[in-house]
């Protein structure tokens, strides 16, 4: 069996995850492969959450988005939607109160596809024209999202509330990249930049430590990042679809 399981999540995000692998009697190592900022001028966000009863529905793409809205809302308008991507921001907004009991709260039915693909179909896109939608996001992303929404006829805002950045390289995190790469282990990977931010780290070391990455085995929750992974050369990776529980299963199936 593999020594470890590394779970690349930000810092913030993995608290959950690592207290579930540890329950199942596996070693948790984490390993944050993206860094979240609040941005420094949240003026933007802030004025469109002040307009929040004018829209028909809020698109997050992140529990990242959510957290970083929900800090300046005080209470959710009940009539306003809110769509997600996957069940991760489905517990973001259940931590911060709302879930499908008090609010209208819309996602991908496929848990391998939480993507912004399928949540546009998962959508009655017809029913947004002339309305506002409002996506809040990281301070760069895919414009997928947005260009559905349009293609729709919405009337769509779009707001940062965070920066992403892959950690630089310094010492200690080569050590630890080293380390790791010395022997077997399950790698959580829950995001496409993280992952080629890993290899980007990898690269600037040893080309040879990026040939031991390609050899061990990672677990995913959405298609898109298998493709990323399949696309770097990783061989091993297993798809389990969007939650926790999910990762867990496919980690227990390995025991």
């Amino acid at each position: 069996m593999p020594e470890s399981v590394v779970i690349t999540r930000p810092r913030a995000q993995a608290d959950g995850l690592v207290r579930a692998v540890a329950a199942i009697g596996r070693t948790p190592v984490l390993l944050p492969l993206l860094e979240i900022a609040p941005l420094a001028d949240q003026s933007a966000l802030r004025a469109a959450l002040r307009e929040l009863d004018s829209y028909a529905l809020v698109a997050f793409v992140s529990p990242n988005a959510i957290d970083a809205a929900m800090a300046l809302v005080p209470a959710w308008p009940r009539q306003v939607a809110l769509a997600v991507l996957g069940e991760g921001s489905r517990a973001a907004l259940a931590q911060h109160g709302l879930t499908e009991a008090n609010a209208t709260i819309l996602g991908p039915q496929d848990p391998t596809r939480s993507d912004s693909e399928n949540l546009l179909q998962t959508l009655d896109l017809a029913a947004l024209r002339g309305k506002r939608v409002l996506i809040v996001r990281g301070e760069t992303g895919r414009e997928l999202m947005a260009e559905g929404f349009r293609a729709a006829g919405a009337a769509l805002t779009i707001v940062p509330a965070y920066r992403r950045s892959v950690p630089a390289l310094t010492p200690e995190l080569g050590a630890t990249l080293r380390a790791l790469l010395a022997s077997p282990n399950d790698w959580i990977i829950t995001s496409s930049e993280a992952l080629r931010g890993l290899f980007g780290l990898l690269g600037q070391l040893d080309h040879e430590l990026v040939a031991k990455m390609q050899q061990q085995h990672v677990i995913v929750p959405h298609a898109r990042i298998a493709d990323a992974a399949r696309a770097l050369g990783l061989a091993r990776v297993t798809l389990t679809g969007s939650g926790d529980e999910r990762l867990i299963a496919a980690l227990q199936s390995r025991t």
